[in-house]
């Protein structure tokens, strides 16, 4: 079935760059193969016909009716003709494709249309098989929109982003090209009122932008020399030039529609089930009516003719169109509407999985915290010189990307990059290098216990800072440690909110960080958290995490770190953080990114997926329960075949409408 997209107005059309960067946005996710026949292609591999348009549709209505008006006139070869008109149409192409999954005993939607169609011609009711034919093509066009909308109802980001960019020169005029044709490194500028061509970094200018589309941030983002800009943002006040920083096809816009594309493109176990579910039921419904027809007149005294027409409405009352359809616009309307709020969610299946956790496990640096910690204190020990450490200390943390190396980087003043030889990361524990002939190690309280670098006096300063909720990193040659410097991570500002939110929805926070234990207590007793635990490596948290999963149940992770990535690919569901401080490994890996790193996002998505899990079997309810009505009237001989498709067109556009109110979801603190 083909699906037609009517495109809503927008300031701006995709660019080049990015509708090719996203080819998957004109083809039909679909329930292709199911029972139901929705999809452009079944899995059968023949074509099931593209839909036919509204004025044909009406057409073949008119004609119907004509041919009721002609069988009630007995003008039997008329209304014959007329009625032969109408279903060539509207429905030739699924009574063609009907015939042809029954020569394949596929006992899907279009054959029991096509057995409905050709029974009630056979039995001379052929008015009601004209209009049950226009009918049924009217209520699949009906839900054809109605999907178009859910699954892509995620394309309207696209329209953010302009198609040209204004691309500074080296005489420094401007000079606008295609986003298909910027370069990386080219300097860009975005007036007061602009879009966001590309992704970039602030390199001159400050202003407020909005980029809520994209984050799904409320406030205004405040943007000076070395902040990012996401495509599709609006530049609120100043003039900005941004380098760019990424392809259309990069930019962070079109890997959330990308990505949402995909996970729409799978199927939530639900989902599943009622596909096989469907599969089992159509061909029972199909030897029920079969049994109705042969059975009925020498049990119940009906006539052939009546015993073929109940049969016939019990076809089309029981299809599974409602029933299969019911879940993929519910989930993709979910998934919709999460992403307008900055929650990407990879697929149904983890949508599903949100809606049962207990457990929440945190990383305390860049999760619970913001990741940009500063250096507030350092001191040299034992009389070592404080020049030559500071240098010694620069050198090694301004190798490295971790947050608190960073911090130690920018807060100590530079020194010469010479001499710096056999650089080694140690997982979990720091750096260790040899400068100028010198081994330093760089690192936290555990390496320098490995080393047997510590006694008792060290332990009790570094036991005062870390009661502040500082994290102290140590600095040490072969001989003993030479100078701590502490860091301090301020939490995010909705962490405690978030918290308390968790914990009424029964999900258990946790933290489990590498810092010491000492520092992740102190934060973690600011976020509210009763329950943290420091001083763990990679595995560490892992076997953390499996503790928690055997004793409490389904357990999730929220981290934004390369250490954090095997946690979040072993925790029953991963929630990475996705500003600018999360790494690309963690955010591959886990299943559900917090594009605006608001952790109140957390208890959000388990309050979307327990929703949307009401919503899916209300619309399995929905579906079931009116058709196991109006099958009982088939079986008393009280249907017809109005009153049929009436009963499948109505149930499914119920359970559309059902599901299309979760594209308007919001959580009871944005209302």
């Amino acid at each position: 079935m083909s699906h037609s997209h009517t495109s809503q107005p927008h300031a701006h059309s995709p660019g080049p760059g990015v509708a090719a960067a996203l080819p998957s946005l004109d083809a039909p996710a679909g329930c292709s193969g199911c029972a139901c026949g929705h999809g452009a292609q079944a899995d059968d591999g023949h074509d099931h016909g593209a839909l036919p348009g509204w004025p044909r549709i009406a057409a073949a209505l008119a004609l119907a009716a004509g041919a009721e008006g002609a069988h009630w006139l007995q003008q039997d070869m008329a209304g014959m003709a007329l009625a032969v008109a109408a279903v060539a149409l509207a429905g030739l192409g699924v009574y063609k494709s009907g015939l042809k999954d029954l020569a394949r005993l596929r006992l899907g939607i279009h054959a029991l249309m096509a057995v409905a169609v050709t029974g009630a011609f056979l039995i001379g009711q052929w008015p009601e098989a004209a209009m049950v034919m226009a009918l049924y093509m009217a209520a699949e066009r009906i839900e054809d929109g109605a999907m178009d909308r859910a699954r892509h109802a995620i394309r309207g980001l696209l329209q953010l982003a302009p198609p040209t960019a204004d691309v500074v020169q080296a005489d420094g005029s401007t000079q606008r090209l295609p986003v298909a044709q910027v370069p990386l490194g080219a300097t860009v500028r975005i007036a007061p009122g602009a879009h966001v061509p590309l992704d970039g970094t602030v390199t001159h200018g400050s202003s407020a932008v909005n980029q809520a589309p994209i984050t799904g941030e409320s406030r205004l983002a405040d943007k000076a020399a070395g902040d990012p800009l996401y495509a599709g943002s609006v530049n609120q006040h100043g003039e900005l030039l941004m380098q760019v920083t990424a392809e259309p096809a990069g930019t962070l816009l079109a890997r959330i529609v990308r990505a949402v594309e995909q996970a729409q493109a799978g199927k939530a176990p639900i989902q599943r089930f009622v596909d096989r579910f469907a599969a089992v039921y159509t061909p029972i419904v199909f030897a029920l009516a079969v049994l109705l027809a042969l059975l009925a007149p020498p049990l119940m005294g009906w006539s052939w003719t009546q015993a073929v027409y109940q049969a016939l409405a019990l076809l089309v009352i029981a299809c599974p169109c409602a029933l299969v359809i019911s879940t993929p616009v519910t989930v993709v309307s979910a998934l919709t509407a999460a992403a307008r709020r900055g929650i990407l969610i990879k697929g149904g299946g983890v949508l599903e999985s949100a809606r049962g956790l207990r457990v929440l496990a945190l990383d305390k640096t860049g999760t619970l915290t913001t990741g940009s910690p500063t250096l507030v204190h350092w001191q040299a020990l034992d009389g070592a010189d404080a020049s030559a450490a500071a240098s010694a200390a620069w050198q090694l943390a301004s190798r490295s990307e971790h947050p608190v190396s960073r911090a130690i980087a920018a807060g100590l003043p530079a020194a010469g990059a010479n001499g710096v030889q056999q650089l080694q990361a140690l997982p979990g524990l720091g750096v260790q290098a040899e400068i100028g002939g010198r081994r330093w190690l760089l690192g936290n309280l555990r390496l320098m216990r490995e080393q047997g670098l510590v006694d008792a006096a060290l332990e009790d300063t570094l036991a005062q800072h870390e009661r502040q909720g500082r994290s102290v990193t140590l600095l040490a040659d072969g001989q003993g440690v030479r100078a701590l410097f502490a860091v301090a991570d301020p939490l995010r500002a909705q962490a405690r909110q978030a918290m308390e939110q968790l914990r009424a929805l029964g999900v258990h926070p946790v933290v489990l960080s590498g810092d010491n234990p000492a520092t992740a207590q102190a934060i973690a007793a600011e976020a509210g958290v009763e329950d943290a635990r420091g001083g763990l490596l990679p595995q560490d948290k892992l076997d953390a995490l499996a503790a928690l999963q055997r004793s409490h149940g389904p357990t999730a992770m929220a981290g934004d770190g390369i250490n954090d990535a095997p946690a979040l690919a072993q925790a029953d569901l991963g929630f990475a953080m996705g500003g600018a401080h999360s790494t690309g490994m963690a955010m591959e890996t886990a299943g559900i990114v917090l594009m605006n790193d608001d952790l109140r996002r957390i208890p959000d998505t388990v309050l979307l997926a327990r929703r949307a899990h009401r919503v899916l079997w209300q619309n399995i309810a929905l579906a079931l329960g009116i058709k196991a009505v109006f099958c009982v009237l088939a079986l008393l001989g009280q249907a017809s075949m109005w009153m049929a498709v009436a009963a499948d067109m109505g149930v499914s556009l119920l359970v559309v409408a059902n599901g299309l109110r979760l594209r308007r979801w919001r959580h009871a603190a944005e209302k």
